[in-house]
């Protein structure tokens, strides 16, 4: 792991995204943090875990980051609905970015910027040894001052409100980003009739969050899973897409191995 303050290496996938490149991390939902690192030993970017819908805890949160560090990657952390401590936690941990489910109105996205960016721009209170000890760093003030750089808070869209107040909620000083959830905006945009990512009614609703995002200077994330969902999303222009998840690895890998055995 490099010890260099200027580049640790658990900022690299946000520190990489500011950079402007686009990044394809895996997804995590299984609370197992020898399985995120391996699949942070492969070729994706690094990894998403997903506290909203996975099994994770705050202490396998920090030894899943602790893991996916030390095979030199990054992690970002889907929290809780409405877990702004959990988000302030997860940076504190060495996370380099946060994904905050279902911000509606620009008080939310405020309400989180609070919790996660230290002043002037919001509140977050000082406690980042974790970090600090993955970054291999001693100096508090230079961590202080990097924080702005390399920790990503991301908004999720997922509703008609947060579609309607998009410009609002990316006018919030500490907001870096969109992350658009399919499974969530097919149910809203339906109104409840049908969970579909690759709905056609949602290809207007994508193309609109991805270049209000950009126009604002901001980092336009998506989930992606499926392969031909992750190459679309791409084209789009969204800069950070989740490739598959971990159940998906573990039963394409099996099949695999299955019918090259011809069993």
């Amino acid at each position: 792991m490099t010890t260099d303050p200027a580049s640790p290496s658990i900022y690299s996938l946000s520190r990489r995204l500011r950079a402007g490149e686009t990044v394809y991390p895996g997804w995590v939902n299984l609370a197992d943090p020898l399985l995120a690192r391996a699949i942070a030993q492969s070729r994706l970017d690094g990894v998403v875990i997903d506290m909203q819908h996975g099994q994770f805890d705050t202490a396998t949160v920090m030894q899943t980051i602790g893991e996916v560090a030390g095979v030199g990657k990054s992690t970002i952390v889907r929290v809780p609905v409405g877990d702004f401590a959990m988000a302030a936690r997860a940076f504190d941990m060495g996370a380099a970015g946060v994904i905050a489910p279902m911000i509606n109105t620009a008080d939310d996205a405020r309400a989180l910027v609070d919790f996660v960016k230290y002043p002037p721009v919001g509140r977050r209170s000082w406690g980042p040894m974790r970090a600090m000890d993955l970054a291999g760093r001693s100096d508090a003030t230079a961590h202080l001052h990097g924080g702005a750089d390399e920790t990503l808070a991301l908004v999720m869209l997922e509703t008609r409100d947060a579609l309607a107040n998009i410009d609002e909620i990316l006018a919030v000083p500490g907001i870096d980003g969109t992350f658009v959830g399919p499974f969530d905006l097919s149910v809203s945009l339906s109104n409840g009739a049908f969970v579909d990512p690759n709905s056609a009614m949602l290809a207007e609703a994508l193309a609109h969050i991805q270049a209000r995002t950009h126009a604002a200077g901001k980092i336009p994330a998506a989930f992606g899973g499926a392969s031909v969902r992750v190459r679309a999303l791409t084209d789009l222009g969204f800069r950070m897409i989740n490739v598959g998840w971990d159940t998906v690895y573990l039963d394409v890998g099996i099949t695999a191995m299955i019918e090259a055995a011809g069993i």
